[in-house]
C-alpha cells in the first residue's frame, strides 16, 4: 500500500489512465488511481465460447445491451467487456441516436481496442487554423513527434516506413505481411487509381492467452507501473466530482462513490488527472462547475460540453476471386487474422479532397482474407471475402453536446444527455468515400455484395437488416468509438477549457488528457495521439508539480 496522501489521483486506467500512471511511476510520484469498474482476472476477462455467445444472447434478450451489438467488437470479445446500459444508463434526443460503448472495468476501453497506432500528420494540427473550424490545436506535431516515437518503442508495433504526410513514419518492429489477396488487390489500386495502399500500424494477435494483450494498459503501461511500487489503483468507485479549494482556483481533491455499498468519499491529492474517457471526463467536469455546484469549476469559454465530435464511418463489404496461384497455403486456409496491424489503409487524408465540397480529411481501412467463413457457409466458393472502412473527419459544432440529464443513477449521480447529428459537411463527405470505395473496389477486381449474400446463413437478411453498419447510411455517431472533444485545449480561455499543457485555466492542478481535450477529429485512429498528449502533459505537470 502507497502511503497518503497521494500525490496525484487518476481518473480512469484505460489507454491514457495507463500513460498518467507509468509517466508518474516512472518520475516516482505517488500516484493513486480510480477505476469505476472492478478488477478481472485474464480468465474473466477473455471468457470463452460459447460461454460468451450464450451471454450476448441473454444481454441482449434482456435489454442488458442494447446498442452494444451493433459493434463488429462486440461479436469477438466477451460481453462482459461493454458495460451493462441498465446500470450505466444515459439518454439522447429520439431523433439524434448515439451508440455508447463503455467499458467499466480496470483496463477500460483498451481490453477491447482495435490496435490500430496511427499519428496525426501537421496538416493535421495545422487545418484547424482554416474555414469551418470554431477551434484551434494549440499544439502541433513537433510537440508529439519524440512523445509517439517513445510509446512506439515501449509497445513495440508493428508498421511499415511508407514516407506518407497524411499518416508520418514511427518506430516499427516490422510489418505483418499482406495476405495474398491484399497484394495483389493493393497492386491493381496503385498502379490503376495511383492511390497510396500501406500495412495497417499497430498491435498483432493476442496468442497468448494466459497474458492480458499488449494493447491494453494492463499488458503494456499499467503492467510497468505497478512494477515501479509507486502506483495502486481503487477499483470499484465511481468519481462522481471535483472538490474545489475556497479561492476555487485550485482542486482539493475528488468526491467517489463506492459501488459495493453506495457511500460516498473525499480523497485529497496535489493533481488530479482526468482519463476516464470523453463522455465520463465531461460528465464529471459538468457535475463540478458552478452552475451546478456554488464551489465549483469556473468555465470562462462557457463552452464545457460542447463540440463533442466522434468519426464518420461507412462501409462495404466485397468478394475477390482466388487467384490459383497463391503460393501461400496459410492464405489459402486462413490463417492470417484481422488485427490493428493485420491489415491495410488507404489513406486519402486531405489533399485529395475535394475542398469546394466539404471540409476535413478520411481515410479507408481494409482487410481480404483476415476473417473467412467456413467454405459450408460461403456462396461463392472461389471467392474470398473483404471489406472497406471508410472514417472521416467531423468538424467541431457547438450544437453537438454533452449535458448534465435531470436523470440520476442509481446513486443518485446525473447521467449524460449526449446530442450530436450529421452535418451537411459530414454526408457530402460519406457520399464521397462511398464513392472512392466503389471505385477501389471495382478496381481491384472485387464485386461488392451485401455481407447477407456473401455468406450462407439462414434467416442472415432479417438479422442483418437490424444493422447499422450494413445500411446504406452512415452509422450513427458513437458507433466508430472515437468520440472527442467537450473540453478543448487552446490558446486562450475565452474559446478553450484547458491550455496548450491540458490544464484548466481556472484550476491548474486539474488535467484533462483523454479525447476530451481534442479541438478537432482529425481522421485517423486516436488512441495513440490520445496516448502521446497525456505523456506530454504529466511530464509537465511534474516539473511544476516538483517546483
Amino acid at each position: 500500500m502507497i502511503d497518503k496522501p497521494y500525490e496525484v489521483i487518476i481518473i480512469g486506467s484505460g489507454a491514457t489512465g495507463g500513460m498518467a500512471a507509468l509517466t508518474m511511476a516512472k518520475a516516482g510520484v505517488r500516484t493513486l488511481i480510480i477505476e469505476r469498474g472492478p478488477e478481472l482476472e485474464i480468465k474473466q476477462a477473455n471468457g470463452t465460447e460459447p460461454c460468451n455467445m450464450i451471454r450476448r444472447l441473454i444481454g441482449i434478450t434482456t435489454g442488458k445491451y442494447q446498442k452494444q451489438p451493433q459493434h463488429p467488437g462486440f461479436w469477438k470479445s466477451n460481453p462482459l467487456l461493454y458495460a451493462n446500459k441498465k446500470v450505466n444508463p444515459y439518454t439522447h434526443p429520439p431523433k439524434a441516436p448515439f451508440i455508447w460503448t463503455q467499458g467499466n472495468q480496470v483496463g477500460g476501453r483498451s481490453l477491447t481496442w482495435g490496435g490500430i497506432t496511427l499519428r496525426l500528420a501537421n496538416e493535421d494540427f495545422e487545418a484547424s487554423k482554416g474555414k469551418g473550424y470554431n477551434l484551434q490545436w494549440p499544439i502541433g506535431y513537433s510537440d508529439l513527434d519524440s512523445h509517439y516515437t517513445d510509446i512506439e518503442n515501449f509497445l513495440k508495433i508493428y508498421g511499415n516506413k511508407d514516407e506518407l504526410k497524411e499518416i508520418p513514419d514511427g518506430k516499427y518492429i516490422g510489418n505483418i505481411p499482406f495476405t495474398e489477396s491484399e497484394s495483389r488487390f493493393g497492386s491493381n489500386i496503385k498502379e490503376k487509381l495511383n492511390l497510396p495502399f500501406v500495412h495497417s500500424r499497430g498491435f498483432g494477435p493476442n496468442k497468448d492467452k494466459t497474458k492480458w494483450p499488449k494493447y491494453s494498459s494492463l499488458g503494456s503501461t499499467l503492467k510497468e507501473a505497478f512494477k515501479l511500487g509507486k502506483v495502486e489503483i481503487l477499483s470499484d468507485h465511481i468519481a462522481e466530482k471535483l472538490v474545489l479549494n475556497k479561492d476555487r482556483k485550485s482542486a482539493k481533491g475528488i468526491i467517489v462513490v463506492n459501488q459495493k455499498n453506495g457511500k460516498r468519499s473525499e480523497l485529497e491529492s496535489k493533481l488530479i488527472i482526468l482519463c476516464s474517457s470523453t463522455i465520463q471526463t465531461i460528465r464529471i467536469l459538468l457535475s463540478s462547475e458552478e452552475k451546478n455546484n456554488s464551489n465549483g469549476l469556473i468555465d470562462p469559454s462557457q463552452s464545457l460540453g460542447m463540440n463533442l465530435m466522434d468519426h464518420i464511418s461507412t462501409c462495404r463489404f466485397f468478394t475477390v476471386p482466388i487467384d490459383k496461384n497463391f503460393k501461400n497455403i496459410s492464405n489459402k486456409n486462413n490463417q492470417q487474422v484481422l488485427t490493428g496491424a493485420g491489415s491495410f489503409f488507404i489513406p486519402i487524408g486531405r489533399d485529395r479532397s475535394p475542398k469546394n465540397n466539404f471540409i476535413g480529411g478520411y481515410g479507408i481501412w481494409g482487410g481480404i482474407d483476415r476473417f473467412e467463413p467456413p467454405v459450408f457457409l460461403k456462396k461463392y466458393k472461389d471467392t474470398k471475402m473483404g471489406f472497406l472502412i471508410g472514417h472521416g473527419e467531423v468538424l467541431p459544432n457547438k450544437k453537438n453536446t454533452v449535458s448534465l440529464s435531470k436523470n440520476k443513477d442509481q446513486y443518485d449521480i446525473s447521467i449524460p444527455k449526449i446530442s450530436i447529428v450529421w452535418r451537411e459537411n459530414e454526408k457530402r463527405m460519406v457520399t464521397e468515400m462511398n464513392r472512392i470505395i466503389e471505385l477501389i473496389i471495382n478496381n481491384g477486381n472485387g464485386t461488392i455484395l451485401p455481407i447477407d449474400e456473401i455468406l450462407n446463413i439462414p434467416f442472415a437478411k432479417q438479422i442483418l437488416n437490424k444493422s447499422v453498419a450494413v445500411k446504406s447510411d452512415p452509422p450513427p455517431p458513437g458507433y466508430y468509438i472515437h468520440e472527442v472533444g467537450g473540453a478543448p485545449m487552446g490558446n486562450d480561455k475565452e474559446t478553450s477549457v484547458l491550455d496548450n499543457w491540458n490544464r484548466m485555466w481556472e484550476c491548474r492542478n486539474v488535467l484533462v488528457v483523454d479525447g476530451a481535450c481534442w479541438p478537432t477529429s482529425s481522421w485517423q485512429s486516436p488512441t495513440l495521439t490520445m496516448m502521446a498528449i497525456t505523456k506530454r502533459a504529466c511530464e509537465k505537470a511534474i516539473i511544476d508539480l516538483k517546483g
